[in-house]
């Protein structure tokens, strides 16, 4: 059984059969195309959110360059770049570190802010950003305290947070997580360990290579909650009883065709997209679990629309956007610097 997706007028057809591919088994079935250059503001664009009005909002850490405050950037419909707002500063570092965003059903914008990433510490925050008839109106802190917070979703009353290096005790296997919040908490303390209350479910990173952990995660329209997990490039699924409690966390995909997992979104179809960032790739799970290469750069800068270190995907609409974050660098990953133009690359969509 295959897949059929037409894209950018090309129709493709992957039959995955067996755990023994390489990557000419996994074709790309479309080429990016440049979405929008973005300024110089936004050296390291992240984590998308689209709003009610479908425009998309797209979160800056700006790890590569720091001079450049943390900032929120506002893509419209005709794909013209605007800044929002800046993200307030952590009182104790003076800089803020935007990842995951998305949006509430009352068009609060909840963020993740991985402070870890400036030096290790375990600052990080989740915050709510007030939004009324279109403008920023204040900000407040969900929860603090947690040393890599990273992605983030908004259901049915909670904000969902992965947390990608929870413990890492010597050479023992990373162990990462996805916590759980009210909408409404408010100054919520974590001590990143596994006696938080509001630790929801565990990971364990199993590649020494590359220890790191829960990243990317999104629910279909059943109300399961997907998980990607970075370094071993697993996609896990967990199923809540009627109570909201957890009734299973299962390792759900492990494919040839994706060599990492950093963001991921699921469209209308319960399609899962995934951002390969090591691999310059998007690719797309179905919910029979068949595997597709969307599409994979080279090496590049981004400046043709060619996928340079994606780290997530969100489908608007017939299309598929793409944040570029170009700047790890290592033997795992195809990017070998950061670079400029700072872009967004998009995958047209026709199905």
């Amino acid at each position: 059984m295959c897949i059929r997706f037409a894209v950018a007028g090309l129709a493709g057809c992957l039959m995955i059969a067996g755990a023994l591919l390489g990557q000419e088994a996994c074709p790309p079935l479309a080429s990016p195309q440049l979405l929008a250059k973005l300024p110089d503001i936004c050296p390291t664009p992240d984590g998308m959110a689209l709003d009610a009005e479908g425009n998309v909002f797209l979160a800056c850490p700006n790890y590569g360059d720091q001079t450049h405050p943390a900032l929120l950037m506002k893509i419209d419909r005709q794909n013209r770049v605007r800044l929002f707002d800046r993200v307030p500063v952590h009182p104790e570092t003076g800089v803020a570190c935007p990842m995951g965003i998305d949006f509430g059903p009352d068009g609060d914008l909840y963020i993740a802010d991985n402070q870890g990433w400036v030096k290790p510490n375990n600052l990080g925050r989740v915050l709510r950003m007030k939004i009324r008839d279109g403008r920023p109106a204040g900000c407040s802190v969900v929860a603090r305290g947690l040393s890599h917070p990273n992605g983030v979703r908004v259901h049915q009353g909670h904000v969902y947070v992965t947390h990608s290096m929870l413990l890492k005790k010597g050479e023992e296997p990373l162990i990462s997580g996805v916590y759980r919040f009210a909408v409404n908490d408010l100054g919520v303390r974590v001590t990143n360990s596994l006696k938080d209350k509001n630790l929801l479910a565990t990971f364990t990173t199993l590649n020494p290579d590359v220890q790191y952990g829960a990243d990317g995660l999104a629910f279909d329209s059943q109300g399961n909650l997907f998980v990607g997990n970075f370094g071993d490039a697993t996609l896990h699924k967990i199923i809540f009883d009627a109570a909201g409690n957890v009734a299973s966390n299962t390792r759900w995909v492990k494919h040839e065709c994706i060599k990492s997992i950093d963001g991921i979104c699921i469209d209308r179809q319960d399609n899962v997209y995934v951002a390969d960032f090591s691999n310059n790739a998007i690719c797309v799970v179905s919910p029979d679990k068949k595997v597709q290469v969307l599409a994979r750069s080279p090496d590049c800068d981004g400046s043709g629309g060619g996928l340079d270190q994606p780290g997530e995907p969100l489908v608007r609409g017939r299309e598929v956007i793409v944040s570029n974050f170009d700047m790890v660098t290592g033997p795992d990953k195809r990017n070998s610097g950061h670079d400029y133009p700072y872009t967004l690359s998009v995958i047209k969509l026709d199905r």
